[in-house]
């Protein structure tokens, strides 16, 4: 069952240079990640996902166009996955495809969690998602966010054993 995680590479691949064809292969498969990337990009700076003053708005409620984004997002991604279970799809790899359940607990994580990253999404004016196409875009000031972002990958990764999940 494909769960939709990345495997991490161990040292003993680290340390040995890759022949020639897998190094061409690994770069033509950066590129079209790459691609994927940019276009995506685009398409935020194009739809004014990206935008400040939509994020503002969305927050005051002074305007529908975040939320129908949001929305038809979720809306595509529940349509997807049902698609997906139903007709029993497989990865390419001949693994089913499966969201594993989450489990709820009493619920903290995720509304202190959801408090967190919403306190810091209308402070900030961006979602860590688009971070990229902002700057990409020449707002550098995302620059600062970017990198509080990261520091904040990374103490969450540090302190995530200790923590009550």
């Amino acid at each position: 069952m494909t769960t939709f995680s990345r495997s991490v590479p161990n040292a003993s691949t680290l340390s040995e240079p890759d022949p020639p064809s897998q190094a061409r292969s690994r770069a033509v498969e950066t590129l079209k990640y790459l691609t994927v990337g940019v276009a995506f990009g685009i398409v935020l700076v194009k739809t004014e996902v990206v935008s400040w003053y939509r994020i503002q708005e969305m927050f005051r409620f002074q305007s529908f166009h975040m939320y129908g984004v949001l929305g038809s997002a979720m809306l595509t991604a529940l349509i997807s996955l049902e698609i997906l279970k139903r007709t029993g799809a497989h990865a390419l790899t001949g693994e089913s495809i499966a969201v594993p359940p989450k489990y709820l607990g009493t619920g903290s994580r995720y509304w202190i969690g959801g408090i967190i990253f919403g306190a810091g999404w209308a402070l900030t004016g961006a979602c860590p998602g688009p971070l990229f196409a902002l700057i990409g875009s020449g707002a550098t000031v995302y620059v600062a966010v970017g990198l509080a972002a990261l520091v904040g990958t990374w103490t969450y990764g540090l302190l995530r054993p200790h923590l009550p999940h």
